[in-house]
């Protein structure tokens, strides 16, 4: 397997995948490498498809998260309207 290296990682950055890779059991380079797996088999490496309507885009974000149950509101008759006599 080829090996890669990523220069000037932060410090930060470089202590949150070290607890991510203690989380799992895994090196930071097994981390590292399967948090890139991950994400280019999602195909969000920027190649992903532009949903068609807002709607579809609103679906795309959420849906990985579980969902959003929405509660709609009662439709109520309102004000009568104006009479002109």
């Amino acid at each position: 397997m080829d090996s890669i290296v990523i220069s000037n990682v932060d410090d930060d950055l470089k202590h949150r995948l070290a607890v991510r890779a203690a989380k799992h059991g895994h090196s930071i380079e097994v981390e590292a490498g399967d948090i890139l797996r991950s994400v280019l088999e999602a195909g969000t490496s920027g190649n992903a498809p532009i949903p068609s309507n807002l709607a579809d885009a609103i679906r795309a974000i959420v849906e990985p998260l579980g969902g959003v149950d929405l509660e709609i509101a009662q439709r109520t008759s309102g004000r009568a309207p104006p009479r002109f006599e």
